[in-house]
């Protein structure tokens, strides 16, 4: 089963504060839906919670140490990354696409196959929430270039990395 994580990223491994982007770049949503629709999301409880509802057309591996943490239909809740990832290979999961939080990104990395990462232009000094580090063994596979417009504020290049 591939590990996916999928993140957008400042310049300075930043991805977020207060459980929030720093940005709006809905050309990235968009890529974010293609990628992920029809497929298992796993995530960290905070990041579950930022949303205003689950997302459409996903299956939802919710991380939480909360015991009787109630999840609503088609979400399903694991106290440990490995009972989720344990869970979706027995649901024949070809891949599974890791959405965050940091503390998320920072347990699974080593086990990820790949990275699905938008590199967003900027930095961003005010921020709780960071990617780990793309280490050497990653190896850029392909990038795909977005220039600002009037919808999205920042420059930004999508880019796939395998190990």
């Amino acid at each position: 089963m591939k590990i996916s994580l999928v993140a957008a990223v400042a310049e300075n491994n930043v991805i977020g504060k207060n459980n929030e982007l720093l940005w709006h770049l809905p050309a990235d949503f968009k890529h974010f839906k293609n990628t992920t629709s029809n497929h298992y999301i796993l995530m960290g409880r905070k990041t579950f919670e930022s949303f205003p509802k689950p997302l459409p057309n996903r299956v939802h591996l919710i991380i939480t140490r909360q015991k009787e943490y109630l999840a609503p239909e088609n979400c399903f809740v694991f106290a440990s990354i490995k009972e989720a990832l344990q869970f979706a290979k027995n649901q024949n999961q070809e891949v599974v696409y890791v959405i965050g939080g940091g503390e998320i990104y920072n347990q699974i990395i080593e086990e990820a196959n790949e990275l699905i990462i938008t590199h967003v232009n900027a930095s961003f000094q005010d921020a709780d929430a960071f990617f780990p580090e793309i280490r050497k063994e990653w190896k850029k596979v392909s990038e795909d270039f977005h220039k600002s417009d009037e919808k999205n504020a920042f420059d930004f290049t999508i880019t796939i990395y395998n190990k």
